[in-house]
């Protein structure tokens, strides 16, 4: 995510950290890298303007703080105005004055639409709200069966009109009518799209947003396709009334243009944005967050959200009374490393934590290993796992053979879980002080510590 531009614009402030105090000249000499960096990450030249004139205004009227080095004080300064293009401030869903919420989906073919309905409708599932599906895409062969399967995954309902009707705008009214009926707090309509935006296309949407009146209509944009995205939203935007972008695969967008171009270039806010392809994989979108990340400074916040919704608390605290205790055993680890997987693949929880995204990690690094470190562990007998001591020299051979691993890797993997355990039982000194509480009451789930 955002690969390109990042490794661009950490090597612009690695080369600002040997200056001294930036003169004016250096600072245009900068800011016209900084351009070219966005033009090579797709950025639509409208923004790129925007964003250096926004850049060369702060610089001008900043008080720099004398403690900052220029690199510290570039990075401030464009960490402000990448904000500020990207939305300012995070926009959730419109409330209801009485339910149902009613989302109005569309996009183009391809664009992700129906797996992203499904996905907000798992997400809003989470929240403690009831959603409901309903298929109107009635022109794209097995919409409406993809719909349903994906709606039985999520756990969510899907009324969908089994006579072969091709009335998207009857199906519509039916399913508003019946989320009425049995008290649903929001309704998902998934509609047609295209292989590219025509007169049929608006008309039906049109049609149909008037027979649910839609609090929400949410474009579904594909990151990957870069300007196409805010090209598309911009044809949408002429003849429906967006109030919002969900912006799908944004995890396999190494250059970002998309996700830069969207909101300046629309005037609406990305209320959604779609990191990976499990069903968990649909994120609020934060921009103060997302600038963050950009940045190689970490996303703490959205890390923190995603562990809560993947450790059991319960669980959660016996695990911490272990690390208080400094009991962490190989079982434990492989009950951390399960709720691990859960949070999207490594390499993007890790590109999470503040300077791990400026390390060679990829998801061959560390994703690849996470399947041979548990079949290591689960090749270790219970007593083995809950007390690594008895691991001799013919054990370790035997869970080798049994992991299809080597000898030198069961000792690596040995080696590491003892460092873990130091590190914890150094943590647990003093009364477990040093597990320290985030703002707000917060703990840190126990699995962020390995």
């Amino acid at each position: 995510m955002f690969d390109t531009l990042s490794t661009r614009l950490d090597d612009i402030f690695t080369r600002l950290r040997a200056r001294g105090r930036l003169s004016e000249k250096q600072v245009e000499e900068v800011l016209r890298e900084i351009r070219l960096a966005l033009l090579e990450a797709d950025v639509s030249l409208k923004v790129v303007k925007a964003f250096v004139a926004d850049v060369r205004e702060r610089a001008a009227g900043a008080e720099i703080h004398k403690s900052l080095t220029p690199a510290q004080q570039v990075i401030k300064l464009v960490h402000g105005a990448l904000i500020d293009v990207l939305g300012k401030e995070h926009v959730g869903l419109e409330h209801a004055d009485r339910p149902p919420r009613v989302v109005l989906i569309a996009g183009l073919q391809g664009s992700g639409k129906t797996t992203a309905s499904a996905k907000l409708a798992r997400l809003l599932k989470s929240q403690g709200r009831r959603p409901l599906l309903a298929a109107c895409d009635l022109r794209r062969p097995a919409a409406i069966r993809q719909l349903e399967v994906l709606g039985a995954q999520m756990d969510v309902p899907v009324h969908a009109d089994a006579s072969g009707t091709v009335d998207a705008v009857a199906v519509a009214r039916a399913a508003r009518a019946h989320a009425e009926d049995e008290g649903f707090t929001d309704l998902i309509v998934d509609t047609a799209g295209r292989m590219h935006v025509d007169p049929d296309l608006m008309k039906e949407l049109r049609e149909v947003a008037g027979a649910v009146v839609p609090h929400e209509t949410l474009l579904v944009c594909d990151a990957m396709t870069g300007q196409d995205a805010v090209n598309v939203a911009e044809s949408f935007l002429e003849e429906v009334d967006l109030t919002g972008i969900v912006l799908t695969k944004l995890d396999g967008d190494a250059r970002g243009g998309a996700a830069l171009s969207m909101s300046y270039a629309t005037g609406k806010p990305i209320k959604f944005a779609g990191v990976g392809e499990k069903a968990a994989d649909l994120e609020p979108f934060h921009p103060e967050r997302m600038a963050s990340r950009i940045l190689g400074m970490g996303d703490v916040l959205t890390l923190i959200e995603k562990a809560e919704a993947a450790f059991d608390q319960a669980e959660a605290e016996k695990m911490e009374e272990k690390l208080r205790k400094a009991e962490f055993t190989f079982e434990d680890f492989l009950g951390q490393m399960q709720a691990l997987k859960k949070m999207g693949p490594m390499s993007q929880v890790l590109g999470m934590l503040p300077g791990m995204a400026k390390l060679p990690i990829g998801d061959a690094d560390v994703d690849a290993q996470l399947p041979k470190i548990e079949a290591m562990i689960r090749s270790m007998t219970r007593e083995e796992r809950n007390n690594p001591s008895v691991i001799n020299g013919s054990r370790r051979r035997r869970i080798a053979r049994g992991s299809g691993t080597s000898v030198q890797e069961i000792n690596q993997l040995i080696k590491q879980f003892d460092q873990v355990r130091k590190m914890v039982k150094s943590l647990a000194g003093g009364g477990g002080k040093a597990l320290k509480r985030l703002p707000g009451g917060m703990k840190v789930p126990p699995g962020l510590g390995l």
